[in-house]
């Protein structure tokens, strides 16, 4: 077995973005050597890792070179060359999560297969090649519409309401979902290590934009009871032991008028609904990506106290060099931490940090992030 813990160890990250760079908080803790490969020069991640790699995660010669230079491989992003990790696994590199979980997850309609064959309480779903495929099945409206690849942060979802709204989709493969409807949305974190050793975090409620379909609020623990908290935590679970991942899973879930738990999707990395943990938890989300991923003991998952983070996007109508304006106000205020993530461009709805408030009472820290919210503006120079 390797030593993570010796000088000659590397640890390899697929992506610099913002969770690449609190990832490195822990690997710098445990003195771990870090890699990471990104796309953009100006990476989040690039002035403070180990070594940076400039290049594209989609090419297979750039991730196949770079797996070739590490130990252990890992990812902040799922949009990958899965091609390449296929390789370097077959070639003897531990890659965490493992390249079969990831070509599942990378695809939306493979996805949900995977949800349907294991059993996994999922909404009703249809596959198409295309758009103009999907204009010719009898629709009923409303729907959701999904890309069946590259979606993010809200991008790649739409609610289609009228055969109108289907010429604003792009030709992709994707699928339609019913519209489920819910009276909150879930996320459970799950990890675990090589050892079968499995932990879950509290269940958390997000509050999403109404336009950009984007998490504005996290609230730790979610304002449900006891009984559907276990169900939800159950649920993940199930999902977790389908998988047979190593590393985090976040399980994204509708929680029905019904009191019935249906999952959304995953994302097998760790994830905006556990940036709370980094305050409010005994082993924040990162840590336990470290943990679970070198088959360590996995790390308590309760909470100290009730977190709620907010996510600061870029002001609609701003495009270029980013400005936080009343940063200053938020800081006079107790149990308030705002994290910015060293992007240097923002546009409309781009994520460009945020803030953790933490509370005995979870009533008054979502005061504060309402106070959080409206006060600080993410615009450009």
């Amino acid at each position: 077995m390797k030593n993570y813990f010796s000088s000659n160890f590397k640890l390899g990250v697929l992506g610099g973005g913002q969770l690449g760079k609190m990832l490195l908080s822990e690997t710098q803790k445990l003195d771990i050597y870090t890699c990471i490969l990104d796309a953009a020069i100006d990476a989040p991640c690039a002035q403070i890792c180990n070594e940076f790699h400039h290049g594209s995660l989609m090419d297979f010669d750039t991730v196949y070179n770079f797996g070739k230079k590490v130990d252990l491989l890992t990812i902040e992003i799922e949009h990958i060359n899965i091609d390449a990790l296929l390789k370097l696994e077959e070639e003897g590199l531990a890659i965490y999560p493992q390249p079969s979980v990831l070509q599942i997850i990378q695809h939306k309609g493979t996805q949900k297969d995977f949800f349907a064959t294991h059993h996994i309480p999922t909404s009703a779903y249809k596959r198409f090649s295309s758009v103009e495929e999907l204009k010719k099945e009898k629709l009923n409206y409303p729907f959701v519409w999904k890309s069946a690849q590259f979606g993010y942060d809200g991008t790649g979802v739409k609610i289609v309401k009228t055969e109108n709204d289907l010429t604003l989709l792009p030709n992709s493969e994707c699928i339609i979902e019913e519209l489920i409807p819910f009276k909150n949305e879930l996320a459970v974190i799950v990890a675990r290590n090589k050892n079968g050793e499995t932990k879950t975090y509290p269940v958390v409620e997000m509050e999403f934009h109404p336009e950009a379909n984007q998490v504005e609020y996290v609230i730790c623990p979610a304002r449900i009871s006891e009984e559907i908290a276990l169900k939800a935590k159950n649920v993940a679970l199930k999902v977790a032991e389908a998988f047979k991942h190593i590393g985090l899973l976040a399980v994204e879930m509708f929680l029905t008028e019904d009191n019935e738990i249906l999952v959304n999707e995953v994302a097998p990395r760790t994830h905006n609904s556990g940036h709370y943990s980094i305050e409010a938890s005994y082993t924040n989300q990162f840590e336990q990506h470290l943990r679970s991923i070198l088959n360590l003991p996995l790390g308590k998952t309760d909470s100290k106290v009730a977190g709620i983070m907010v996510n600061l996007v870029g002001e609609e109508g701003f495009l270029g060099d980013v400005v936080y304006e009343n940063m200053e106000e938020i800081l006079k205020m107790e149990g308030v931490t705002p994290h910015i993530y060293g992007k240097k461009q923002t546009r409309p709805f781009r994520k460009m940090g945020h803030v953790t408030i933490v509370n005995t009472d979870i009533n008054e820290a979502h005061k504060i992030a309402e106070f959080v919210k409206n006060t600080i503006k993410v615009i450009s120079k």
